[in-house]
């Protein structure tokens, strides 16, 4: 019989401690929570990092020409700071002169900017242009897409590309449809900025140059 009693009293001690380890784990539990819910000191650091803008080393500087793919070509008039929702964002002032359009450029954004062309990739733009246009058995919808894609892909080959293949050397507005038209006029005139901005001649001179390349300097000489 003593012997029973004796085995009791071991289960019972393990009872004991069982219940201790529970109480054990639900007071960790509690502090653990306290922690989570109530605002330390080491949730500090997480906010200083919100506020702490990932950014990109800035490249461009004030005067700058870059290209800024649906716009074209534009001038940096300022390199500002401003503040929006905590947040310190450092940005490009950019002025479009074709369009008298101010962009605002986040400096972390700047990988849709690039710097304007070396006189070469100008140079390799004048003899795309002297090469015969592309003609396509496509649905003009189809094409008309994908020449606003590389007019708008800030790539001066593509761009060069569009003004060659949609160029009829002629000024006559019949010769072109109205859709025609108005995809030339856009790739002709941002090519033609973005020569301006590199070789740093006047619009008259440019235009002569792009117009000889194309064929149609003898259509304006006969125009004026």
């Amino acid at each position: 019989m003593p012997k029973k009693q004796k085995t009791k009293k071991i289960k019972n001690r393990k009872k004991t401690k069982n219940i201790k380890i529970k109480k054990k784990t639900k007071a960790e539990i509690k502090a653990s929570d306290k922690k989570t819910t109530n605002p330390g000191a080491e949730e500090k650091p997480e906010i200083k990092k919100i506020k702490k803008q990932a950014t990109e080393k800035r490249i461009y500087n004030l005067k700058d020409y870059v290209v800024y793919p649906k716009h074209g070509v534009g001038k940096i008039t300022a390199i500002e700071k401003a503040t929006i929702g905590g947040i310190e964002i450092q940005f490009y002032k950019i002025f479009i002169e074709k369009e008298k359009l101010t962009l605002t450029v986040p400096i972390n954004q700047q990988s849709k900017l690039r710097h304007i062309s070396s006189i070469n990739q100008i140079n390799k733009c004048i003899s795309i242009l002297k090469t015969k246009p592309k003609i396509k058995r496509t649905m003009w919808s189809r094409r008309a897409q994908e020449y606003d894609q590389k007019i708008n892909s800030g790539k001066i080959y593509e761009l060069a590309e569009v003004v060659k293949d949609l160029n009829k050397n002629t000024d006559i507005i019949a010769d072109q449809s109205y859709s025609e038209r108005q995809l030339f006029e856009k790739a002709y005139e941002r090519l033609k900025s973005e020569f301006e901005a590199v070789l740093k001649v006047n619009p008259e001179d440019v235009q002569k140059k792009m117009d000889k390349a194309l064929g149609r300097v003898q259509i304006s000489e006969t125009g004026t």
